[in-house]
């Protein structure tokens, strides 16, 4: 497995009975082995260092010289692999600044070992295996471990997290590479124990694992880190590896790779359109939340940016940088943002280091709100002592004004209102509005004010829902005439930003509707909903629009200037999973006219879209994927009198589907259709005669351009 090379297994005063069950396999399985004290290790005699250690790293064990020793080496272009404890040392060595927070001993029950990335399957260390859940020890055993939970490493990359039997442990963070200087370094911090027989698969799996690692590591080929890409090339290798998936929308905002959700920090700065959202530089999973970072020119096309903002380790953000908002304090772009630390979360900020708004720093008085309200009483649950987040801030007549999202004891949800002269001193004014638990839910969050002169909306996030208020504010309190819901389907905690010419475009994360395995073996999870222009209509109600600049997409066009159905099925010119739909749609006799989107020849698999006499949209996904792992709730949402006939848009994207009717009425669901020919459209009279009057259907562009490309390339 590694004949050829020459490793230097390095121990601290003399190797344990699981030092010496690992160095003596490596005897057996290469070529030239020497067990080496730390102190006295050469590494230049060496084509890859091991350090295997079976307790938890003590920085006694390490001196300087030792640290200095080894550092150099590698960033001179060595290669180290760190295994379980020993990836602890990876801060004393200076590789790193944030080390592993679960460190010790656990008991193996079921069969272990790495959670492989889909982003790095074809990495050298994953080489012969066919699964990205790779068991190297067996039950029965108790075992030490490092591993990264609450936090991620600030420099590294994550490979894999961990696969127990079935389940797999996405947050257990359990294989790292760095590349420090010229070199790189691999941690493996669990299941690779060698003292104690494990089952021969596990035994094998273990031994590839670690002979590829050692392989890897002495060749000096670096694969590319794309957790937190930096530069065009290697964004751009983070949406190859994932280009070929046919559910990953293309035309949406979408995140390189790993996790996005909610959309932040919506900006306009120097002609240029900036989205920053939620995301995880670890996996396809929440947790440990960074700020990603898109950027158009047009609201169309969008480029990737380095990611943003970083839990700092000793910081009030130390367990993520959570979601907030971005405003021009006299010419500072800055950022309102929740840091969480423990069972804290607090508000802090940060400003832009320079115009194109890629780096920031953060207020050195972080958190600038030191503490939640005391009246109400905010509500403290088993992950929080407040629950208390989420940002919206405004200037009006020389005040900022602050909203928060929150709970309150014995109560439901609440908007909290703040104000200050400066953004960095705030003097809290109580809730705005404050809602019933059980039907406008226990928390708050995300929530934001928009004027619109005669009236103004407030919109809130309740863990399920999104829920607008149409009435007046003033004088700190809001008035609701109107509730109902911004979307009815999977659309959660938007954001809005104004532009020059009053236009308010908003955006919504789209959270998955399929499992958390099918979201790991996918490499992505989570996208933006397409910008919706909000405005209010003649009779005071509220208009979401599409936004006209999505209209740049359009390619070709399949039209109809009027379909008569009569109790039947019509098949439409159309094969693409990436197209706008607009239709109006008359039940004239019909119960019911459905379109059938993302449909298989046999119609094995199809998602329709119902439109009832009882003036009802829904989109049912009973027969949408072939997938067991992805949901098959229908959703539905119901369209006023007055809305009929219906206008209706439809946007189907990969694995989106966003519905807008009339103007006023959203509805947006995922969908996993697994066959290569679910591409087709249809429509179907039921119980009678429908008329559809001025179809169009246009295929839509991608949305990602890459330096040295074209547009709409992915």
């Amino acid at each position: 497995m590694v004949e050829s090379l020459r490793i230097g297994c390095l121990y601290a005063d003399s190797c344990s009975d699981e030092q010496a069950a690992a160095y003596d396999w490596c005897e057996e399985a290469a070529g030239t082995v020497e067990r080496c004290s730390l102190t006295a290790v050469d590494p230049g005699a060496f084509d890859v260092l091991w350090w295997h250690r079976d307790d938890e790293f003590d920085p006694d064990d390490l001196s300087a010289d030792a640290a200095e020793t080894l550092r150099s080496a590698v960033e001179s272009g060595g290669g180290l692999l760190l295994t379980l404890g020993a990836m602890g040392a990876v801060v004393p060595l200076g590789f790193e600044a944030v080390p592993p927070d679960e460190t010790g001993w656990e008991e193996i029950s079921e069969p272990t070992g790495p959670l492989w990335k889909a982003l790095y399957e074809d990495h050298p260390v994953h080489a012969e295996f066919d699964t990205l859940r790779i068991h190297t020890r067996g039950p029965g055993v108790t075992v030490p471990y490092a591993r990264y939970e609450g936090v991620v490493p600030a420099r590294g990359d994550v490979l894999a997290s961990t696969a127990r039997a079935d389940t797999d442990a996405v947050s257990e963070l359990s294989t790292i590479a760095w590349h420090p200087g010229d070199g790189q370094v691999l941690g493996i911090g669990s299941a690779v124990s060698f003292l104690h027989p494990t089952h021969d698969i596990c035994q094998r799996n273990r031994e590839t694992l670690v002979g590829n690692a050692l392989r890897q590591l002495a060749g000096g080929e670096r694969s590319p880190l794309l957790g937190r890409p930096n530069d065009a090339e290697t964004f751009g290798l983070a949406r190859d590896r994932l280009a070929t998936d046919r559910l990953r929308p293309n035309y949406h905002v979408t995140p390189p790779a790993n996790w996005l959700n909610d959309p932040n920090g919506l900006i306009h700065w120097n002609g240029r359109y900036h989205l920053f959202y939620q995301y995880n530089p670890a996996g396809p999973f929440h947790g440990t939340i960074h700020w990603g970072h898109a950027v158009s020119d047009d609201l169309v096309h969008w480029e990737d940016e380095p990611v943003a903002l970083t839990p700092s380790p000793d910081g009030p953000d130390r367990d993520g940088c959570w979601s907030g908002c971005a405003v021009d304090d006299d010419g500072t772009p800055t950022i309102l943002y929740t840091g969480g630390r423990e069972k804290l979360q607090l508000p802090c900020m940060a400003t832009a280091d320079d115009d194109s708004l890629r780096t920031w720093s953060k207020d050195p008085e972080n958190p600038i709100i030191q503490e939640v309200p005391r009246e109400p009483q905010v509500l403290s649950t088993e992950d929080w002592d407040g629950e208390f987040r989420d940002h919206c801030v405004w200037r009006e007549d020389g005040t900022w004004y602050q909203l928060i999202g929150a709970g309150i004891e014995d109560g439901g949800g609440a908007a909290l209102l703040y104000e200050s002269g400066d953004l960095r001193n705030w003097e809290y004014r109580g809730p705005i509005l404050t809602g019933d638990r059980d039907t406008a839910g226990t928390v708050w969050e995300c929530p934001e004010l928009l004027d619109f002169g005669e009236k103004q909306l407030l919109h809130i996030s309740n863990y399920e829902d999104v829920v607008y208020f149409l009435g007046t504010y003033e004088d700190g309190q809001f008035d609701a005439e109107r509730r109902d819901k911004l979307d009815h389907g999977d659309f959660y905690a938007p954001q809005s930003m104004w532009l020059d010419d009053g236009q308010v475009l908003t955006w919504g994360w789209l959270p998955e509707a399929r499992d958390v395995g099918a979201q790991w073996d996918a490499g992505w999870s989570g996208t933006m909903s397409l910008p919706r222009e909000l405005s209010l209509a003649d009779d005071g109600g509220l208009c979401q629009r599409p936004a006209p600049e999505l209209r740049a997409l359009r390619g070709e066009n399949v039209g109809h200037d009027v379909l008569r159905l009569d109790n039947e099925r019509r098949t439409l010119d159309v094969d693409s999973r990436q197209f706008e739909l607009r239709a109006t749609v008359r039940l004239d006799d019909a119960d019911a006219l459905e379109l059938s989107v993302l449909e298989t020849p046999d119609r094995a698999e199809q998602t329709p879209i119902r439109y009832t006499r009882n003036s009802e949209v829904s989109i049912d996904r009973s027969t949408a994927s072939l997938d067991e792992r992805a949901t098959s709730a229908t959703q539905e949402m119901r369209v006023t009198p007055y809305d009929s006939p219906l206008s209706l848009r439809v946007f189907v994207d990969g694995s989106v589907v966003e519905v807008f009717a009339n103007e006023r009425h959203c509805l947006t669901s995922r969908v996993y259709p697994t066959r290569e020919d679910a591409t087709g459209v249809s429509l179907q009279a039921e119980g009678g005669r429908a008329t559809v009057a001025s179809l169009d259907v246009w295929e839509l562009a991608g949305a990602w351009t890459r330096a040295g490309t074209d547009q709409g390339s992915q």
